[in-house]
């Protein structure tokens, strides 16, 4: 678990000041484990710490703590006939207002990536702590530490930069792909040709990029976006691969399609000038392959799970040799 920043910044931008519950211990059979979060604010919650009585008492003293400006601190819950659970352990919740100035006060993660920090009054950090963000400056890795004590202290890895996801097309395909990413660790830019396909109201996690034309809208892509082109049309799907391939920045591109579509495609992109390094570049079909894959599932939730899937499991092995040094594609 870690401290979503963009998700932090997200909720403070768009209702103000909040007070973030985390849940820093867990002590037998618990809803959540630690480092679990929702953000609340005076009248809407984000996240879950598990729900039923312990989530219902937790959004009452934090919506307490946000309108007295009470200090950050912690709270034992036993999880017993006292909250009418039957889990028979306890949870110790952290409470934390938030605000822009100290959003903006909080270490870069690329150089601090852990956050330690009282629940309470100011006070020395305890050598446990200042041993963990050690480590985790010199790249030992960062790790969700709770140290109970007056005043408590919390430690909690800053959650790295999302991966910058191109949905291009909003069609039944497209809406069910978005919908799937939320909660991801991918920062979503939706494009189409026509505002009117983006349902209303559009989720948060997703940023709609209307673009009358979507083969010039790839100039805009960050450089280490990766692409899903689904739209309306495969004339304009092939306009949108060719100009994304033509860039050549870009970490992954996936588009939907049969492997006629994709043997078609990589004939096309040939007479268009792109070399076979570069068409090999393509992903089509997109989604799980081989025995993980869900094999011929077409309805549009079964792709956007079968996608989701596989991008999680691409990220992840891509993190993982970016930090072995042997780069990732």
């Amino acid at each position: 678990m870690s401290l979503d920043l963009a998700a932090l910044s997200e909720a403070i931008g768009r209702r103000g000041p909040l007070i973030r519950v985390v849940v820093a211990a867990a002590q037998g059979s618990a809803p959540r484990e630690p480092g679990a979060a929702m953000l609340v604010h005076a009248d809407a919650f984000e996240g879950t710490i598990g729900g039923g009585a312990l989530e219902f008492e937790a959004l009452a003293e934090a919506r307490r703590r946000l309108a007295a400006r009470t200090p950050d601190g912690v709270v034992h819950y036993p999880l017993g006939p006292a909250l009418a659970q039957c889990c028979g352990g306890a949870a110790t919740l952290g409470f934390e207002r938030w605000d822009q100035a100290k959003l903006d006060a909080l270490p870069d993660p690329e150089t601090t990536p852990l956050y330690a920090r009282p629940l309470g009054a100011i006070s020395e950090i305890p050598l446990a702590m200042r041993s963990l963000r050690k480590a985790a400056r010199s790249g030992k890795g960062a790790a969700f530490l709770f140290q109970p004590g007056e005043p408590p202290w919390l430690a909690e890895p800053l959650t790295p930069a999302l991966t910058p996801l191109w949905v291009w097309g909003a069609g039944h395909v497209g809406r069910a792909v978005t919908r799937v990413f939320e909660g991801l660790p991918f920062a979503v830019t939706w494009i189409d040709d026509a505002p009117s396909r983006f349902p209303e109201p559009l989720s948060p996690h997703v940023r709609a990029l209307p673009a009358p034309d979507m083969a010039a809208t790839v100039a805009l892509a960050p450089g280490d976006a990766a692409h899903l082109v689904m739209t309306y049309s495969h004339a304009m799907d092939l306009e949108i691969v060719h100009a994304i391939l033509a860039r050549g920045t870009f970490a992954r591109l996936g588009v939907i399609g049969s492997a006629s579509k994709a043997a078609r495609f990589r004939g096309r992109l040939a007479a268009l000038g792109h070399g076979p390094e570069t068409v090999a570049r393509m992903d089509c079909p997109i989604g799980l392959a081989g025995p993980e894959g869900l094999k011929g599932g077409k309805a549009p939730a079964e792709i956007a799970v079968s996608v989701a899937a596989d991008h999680l499991r691409w990220r992840a092995s891509r993190g993982s040799a970016l930090r072995t040094g042997e780069g990732a594609e």
